[in-house]
C-alpha cells in the first residue's frame, strides 16, 4: 500500500482539494482528482524527508516537559533583564559550543529547541557538523562554562538518547 500511496493523508487531502478547486464531483473530476492524488505523492516522494526513529519516548515527554517549563522562566527572566536599569545590564554573548549530535533531526530538534526558549537564538552550524554558535541574552565570560554545561546536560544528551 506504502508504494502506491506513499503518503496517504496528502493523497486524501489533494483529492477534496482538487473537488473543492473544481466545484463538481464529475465522473471526469472524480478521474482527474484521483490521478492527482496517486501522482503527486509518488512524485513528490523522493522529496520527503527519512522518518526519525524515536528510542526514548519517555525521555521525548521529559524533554517536553522541561522545554515548556524553561520558556516561561526563561521569559521571566528576559523580561526582567530587559527592563533592569542601572548597574547591571545584559550581557549578550555569542558562544560557540561542540556538537555531539550527528542525526539530522536531532540537530534540527536543538536548534528549534534553542530558538523556542526566549533569550538564546541559534546562530550558525559549521558546515561539518561538527560545532554550532548561540546567542545568549544575558551571559557573562565568567558564566560560559557552566552554561555550556547545562545546555547540553538538558537539551543535547537527551536528544542523543531519543535520536541516536
Amino acid at each position: 500500500m506504502r508504494r502506491v500511496l506513499p503518503a496517504p493523508l496528502l493523497s486524501l487531502s489533494l483529492f477534496v482539494l482538487w473537488l473543492v478547486l473544481a466545484r463538481s464531483a464529475s465522473v471526469g473530476q472524480l478521474i482527474i482528482a484521483t490521478i492527482v492524488a496517486v501522482a503527486m505523492p509518488l512524485l513528490a516522494a523522493p522529496l520527503l524527508p527519512l522518518r526519525p526513529r524515536i528510542r526514548r519516548p519517555g525521555t521525548l515527554a521529559r524533554l517536553i516537559l522541561r522545554v515548556g517549563g524553561d520558556v516561561v522562566v526563561s521569559s521571566f527572566i528576559v523580561a526582567r533583564g530587559a527592563l533592569r536599569r542601572g548597574d547591571r545590564l545584559p550581557g549578550g554573548r555569542f558562544v560557540r559550543m561542540p556538537l555531539e549530535l550527528r542525526e539530522p533531526h536531532a540537530i534540527a530538534a536543538l536548534a528549534t529547541i534553542t530558538t523556542v526558549i526566549p533569550g538564546t537564538v541559534w546562530s550558525e552550524l559549521a558546515g561539518d557538523r561538527s560545532w554550532y554558535v548561540l546567542h545568549v541574552f544575558d551571559l557573562h565570560e565568567d558564566e560560559v562554562d557552566a552554561f555550556v554545561a547545562r545546555y547540553k546536560a538538558r537539551y543535547e544528551h537527551p536528544l542523543k538518547e531519543i535520536f541516536e
